[in-house]
C-alpha cells in the first residue's frame, strides 16, 4: 500500500518517458534471431548434466522484421530476488508497457516478498493506475522482495503449483548472480515436469559483479555509484575545509571492487584499495597500512580521503587463510566455558602465521572475528568494519613513525544509502529497456534467458536487445561443502580500461587535491549532467 506523501521531485519523475531503442518502439516488427550456440564458463559437462533440457541454447539477437505478429493475451507473473536497486520498479514497468502492447487483455502479477511469494503462492494483480505512482521510483516496495532460494523438492513443487494455478505463460525474476542461477533451475524444473512457463532472468545488482560481453551492467549500479560519489565529494570538500579530518569510507560490494573503483574514478580519493589487485600483489594488512601512512605522512595537510571496499577483507591472502582457521576452529564450542576460552582456544589452535596476523588486527575486530558469526558458524566477513580496522592500523603505524602532525579519522560505511534511490535517467532507461526483452523473450516462448541490453554507452536509440541463456554464464562452485552450478561473479579487471585509467592518475590523486565534487544526481538539463552512463564503462 503506497500511501506516503510524495514530495514535488517524485511526483515529477513519475512522468518522466524513458527513451526507448529503436528496436523497441514497435514491438510487430521485432523478432529475435538464434546466432551461435553456447557451452558453460566452466565444467560444462558437469553444467550440462544438471541442466539437460536447458543447456547449450543459443544467443538470441533482436532484429527488426515485417509483419510480426504481436500476440494472444500473455499472463506474466514477477518476481523482485535479493537486495534493493534503483530502477527495479522501471523493469517492472517496462514489462507491463510491452505485454499491454502485445495484446490488451494481458495480466502481470506481482509476487510479494520475494521468492517466497511463489512458493507460497502470495501475489497481487497489478493494474495502470498502481504502476502509475512507481514508474522511475526507487526501491522495491510495490511488490517486496526476500532472500529465499527455491532449492528443495518441496519449494520447487510449490512454485509450479502457482505457475499452474495462474496459469502463466511467463515469469521474470529480478535478481542478481544467485537468482539468476534459481532462474535457471525454475526453467529446468518446469520443463522436467512438462510445463512450457517461460522463465526468464534479468541482471540487478548495485554491486556491479554480473556482467560480461553481453550484459555490460546491471541496473542500479550507476544510482548506487553516483549516490556515493556525491557523498565522497561532500566529505572531500569538507574535509579540504577543515583541513583536519581524513576520511575513511567503506563502500558496498561484497564480492568485488567496482563500487570503489567506479566511485575513485567519479571522485579521485587520496587512496582507494582494489581488493583484486591486493589479492594479485598478495600484500599483507601490514603493507597497506604502511602504504595508506606513507601517503598521508607525506601529504603534511592532515587530511585526506581513504576508499575501502567493503569485501577487501577476502581478498587479502593471510586473511583469507586466517578466516578459513577460524571457521574451522569456531565450529567446536563444546569446551568453552565463556568468550575468554574460547578467544584463548583458538588463538592457541591457529598456526604461526595466522598468529601473526591475528595478533597485529586491532583488539576489537579480533573480538568480532571470533564472537560475530552466521547461522552456518562462519565469521560475519560482511560486518568487519574495514573502515575502522585500516584506521587504527595506520594511527598505530604513524605514531611508530613518530610523524608529528594530526591525525583525526572518521569513519563512513555507505551502503543502504544507494540501493533505493531514485534511479538516473540511465538506469530508468536501462531497467525500462530490460522489462520489455524480458516481455519479448515470454512472447517468443524462451525460456532459461536472461534480458539483455547491449552497446549502451551508444545514444539510447543505438541500443541493441539481446537473450542470454543462463547456463552460459555458469560454473560449478563449492558452497557450504557442496558442489553447485552459479553463475561466476566477474571480478575487476586489472587489463580492462577502467582500472588502467585509475591506475594512471592515481599517483597524481594520493598527494594533490585533484578532487571531484559530482554534486547530487541530475535528471533535468543538458545531457552532460543528465544521461551520462556509468564511468567505468567508457
Amino acid at each position: 500500500m503506497n500511501n506516503h506523501h510524495p514530495s514535488p521531485l517524485e511526483e515529477s519523475r513519475r512522468g518522466y518517458k524513458p527513451n526507448l531503442p529503436q528496436m523497441l518502439r514497435a514491438f510487430d516488427k521485432f523478432s529475435f534471431k538464434a546466432r551461435n550456440q553456447t557451452t558453460a564458463l566452466g565444467d560444462l559437462e558437469e553444467i550440462e548434466k544438471q541442466f539437460p533440457k536447458t543447456y547449450g541454447r543459443p544467443l538470441l539477437f533482436g532484429e527488426q522484421v515485417s509483419g510480426q505478429s504481436l500476440s494472444k493475451p500473455l499472463k506474466v507473473g514477477v518476481v523482485f530476488s535479493g537486495g534493493q536497486a534503483p530502477g527495479g520498479h522501471n523493469v517492472i514497468t517496462g514489462l507491463f508497457d510491452a505485454l499491454k502492447a502485445f495484446h490488451h487483455e494481458s495480466q502481470l502479477f506481482g509476487f510479494l516478498g520475494g521468492p517466497k511469494g511463489i512458493v507460497d503462492g502470495d501475489y497481487s494483480a497489478l493494474s495502470e493506475d498502481q504502476l502509475a505512482l512507481f514508474r522511475n521510483q526507487g526501491g522495491f516496495d510495490l511488490l517486496g522482495s526476500g532472500r529465499t532460494k527455491i532449492e528443495t523438492p518441496e519449494q520447487f513443487a510449490k512454485s509450479l503449483k502457482t505457475i499452474e494455478k495462474l496459469g502463466l505463460d511467463g515469469l521474470v525474476i529480478i535478481g542478481g548472480d544467485d537468482s539468476n542461477t534459481n532462474a535457471a533451475l525454475l526453467a529446468e524444473y518446469c520443463l522436467d515436469k512438462g510445463n512450457s512457463v517461460s522463465v526468464v532472468g534479468v541482471p540487478k545488482t548495485i554491486d556491479g559483479d554480473l556482467k560480461n560481453t553481453y550484459v555490460e551492467t546491471t541496473f542500479g549500479f550507476d544510482s548506487a555509484c553516483k549516490t556515493y560519489a556525491e557523498m565522497i565529494g561532500n566529505l572531500m570538500r569538507d574535509a579540504r575545509s577543515a583541513k583536519k579530518y581524513t576520511h575513511f569510507v567503506r563502500l558496498m560490494g561484497r564480492s568485488a571492487s567496482h563500487i570503489a573503483l567506479e566511485c575513485a574514478l567519479l571522485t579521485h580519493p587520496n587512496v582507494t584499495l582494489i581488493g583484486e589487485e591486493i589479492e594479485q600483489k598478495k600484500q599483507t594488512i601490514q603493507e597497506i597500512t604502511e602504504e595508506i601512512a606513507t601517503v598521508l605522512e607525506k601529504r603534511k595537510g592532515d587530511y585526506g580521503v581513504v576508499v575501502i571496499p567493503e569485501g577487501i577483507i577476502e581478498f587479502i591472502p593471510e586473511m583469507k587463510t586466517l578466516i578459513g582457521e577460524l571457521n574451522h576452529l569456531l565450529v567446536d564450542e563444546s569446551q568453552d566455558n565463556d568468550d575468554q576460552a574460547k578467544i584463548k582456544r583458538v588463538i592457541s589452535a591457529l598456526s604461526a602465521e595466522s598468529q601473526k596476523t591475528f595478533t597485529f588486527l586491532p583488539k576489537e575486530i579480533q573480538a568480532q572475528l571470533l564472537l560475530d558469526r552466521d547461522p552456518h558458524g562462519n565469521v560475519q566477513v560482511s560486518h568487519i568494519a574495514t573502515e575502522q580496522l585500516f584506521s587504527q592500523t595506520v594511527k598505530a603505524e604513524l605514531k611508530r613513525r613518530g610523524y608529528s602532525g594530526s591525525f583525526s579519522p572518521v569513519h563512513h560505511f555507505f551502503g543502504y544509502e544507494g540501493r533505493a534511490c531514485l534511479p538516473t535517467n540511465f538506469d530508468a532507461t536501462y531497467s525500462s529497456a530490460l522489462g520489455m526483452v524480458a516481455a519479448l523473450l515470454i512472447r517468443e516462448s524462451h525460456t532459461g534467458y536472461m534480458s539483455s541490453v547491449r552497446h549502451v554507452t551508444r545514444p539510447v536509440e543505438e541500443w541493441e536487445v539481446a537473450g542470454i541463456p543462463i547456463t552460459s554464464l555458469m560454473n560449478i562452485e563449492v558452497r557450504k561443502g557442496k558442489r553447485k552450478a552459479v553463475i561466476r561473479k566477474t571480478l575487476v579487471d586489472l587489463e580492462g580500461e577502467a582500472f588502467k585509467t585509475f591506475e594512471r592518475n592515481r599517483e597524481s590523486w594520493k598527494l594533490e587535491d585533484r578532487y571531484r565534487y559530482p554534486g547530487p544526481v541530475q535528471f533535468e538539463g543538458s545531457d552532460a549532467i543528465t544521461n551520462q552512463v556509468p564511468m567505468s564503462l567508457l
